[in-house]
């Protein structure tokens, strides 16, 4: 592709704004996501309305662009692989959202750049920095303080039964997703991201569709009990494809390079919205280690530019 027919970047201020939105939109989504569950939504039905809602954008977007719907040889089995993995990730993600206040969810999911240096590094790439071993060991720090391990400790009960099975799900969510994400670098660069967004999103959305004649999670295809939950459900489809779709819109003019850690937001704006809408908030302690883990996630982003 020629210089001249690459798309113009956005002025930087603009970029920047558009993916504070999209981030809040995100951010947004899992707050609705909790809202749905505590008013008995079933777990497989939330993803299954979100991947369908991105599905039929995706398709569209197939359809506008004409797209071939072609895969290289012996990337099949590749992208199916990613596939399971994100759906796994989705069902973990909301489970963990379902346990956790959701700020403690997408910070605990957050730490997916860390799993992926570790497993790039374990498959064969470069091994981390001194650096980035360092920040990499301040986030852990700042987890070991957001998630207040020394209160669950001392006092289990005092967190919750639902604790330790939240947390273990945010970090299986990080790990699947990292695991995703080196399989599409290094397996799936041939495939091009529209049609690779779309058959994961189909993955998913079948996915559900057989977890739920299984009867895989008991009562996972349960409809809201209320208003509130069907108001729940419908805005996490509506955020979730819409911010997806204006990032996977607007990606090739962002300078992803450049300003990928503005999205680091959605933490900081899923407390905001959490605690104005569910009326989830963290103690002292538990902010100051949850702006270490975004600060260090930042920082750690911006090491890999240099």
């Amino acid at each position: 592709m020629s210089a001249s027919s690459l798309p113009t970047p956005l002025p930087r201020h603009l970029a920047i704004l558009l993916m504070i939105t999209v981030g809040t939109m995100f951010a947004a989504n899992h707050v609705s996501a909790r809202l749905a569950f505590d008013n008995g939504t079933g777990l497989l039905l939330a993803v299954l309305t979100r991947s369908g809602l991105a599905c039929v954008i995706l398709f569209t977007l197939v359809l506008v662009q004409k797209k071939r719907l072609w895969l290289p040889s012996g990337t099949w089995r590749w992208q199916l692989a990613v596939g399971v993995l994100i759906t796994i990730q989705s069902l973990s993600l909301y489970s963990a959202v379902a346990r956790l206040p959701v700020v403690i969810a997408l910070l605990l999911v957050n730490t997916f750049p860390i799993q992926l240096a570790l497993l790039s590094w374990a498959l064969g790439g470069a091994r981390p920095t001194l650096r980035s071993c360092i920040i990499m060991g301040t986030i852990l720090i700042g987890l070991v303080v957001v998630l207040d391990i020394p209160t669950w400790l001392s006092n289990a009960d005092a967190m919750g039964p639902e604790w330790v099975a939240g947390i273990g799900f945010g970090l299986v969510a990080a790990f699947v997703f990292a695991c995703a994400l080196w399989i599409t670098e290094h397996r799936l660069s041939q495939v091009g991201s529209t049609l690779r967004s779309l058959l994961t999103m189909q993955t998913v959305f079948f996915a559900m569709i057989i977890g739920g004649i299984l009867g895989a999670v008991p009562g996972g295809m349960s409809l809201p009990e209320n208003s509130q939950g069907w108001l729940g459900l419908v805005f996490l489809a509506l955020l979730y494809a819409g911010g997806f779709s204006t990032l996977f819109i607007f990606v090739p003019r962002l300078d992803m390079a450049r300003n990928a850690p503005v999205m680091n937001i959605e933490p900081v704006a899923s407390l905001v919205i959490g605690y104005f809408v569910l009326g989830q908030m963290l103690s002292p302690s538990q902010l100051v280690g949850g702006a270490v883990v975004v600060s260090g996630i930042v920082a750690l982003s911006l090491s890999k530019q240099r």
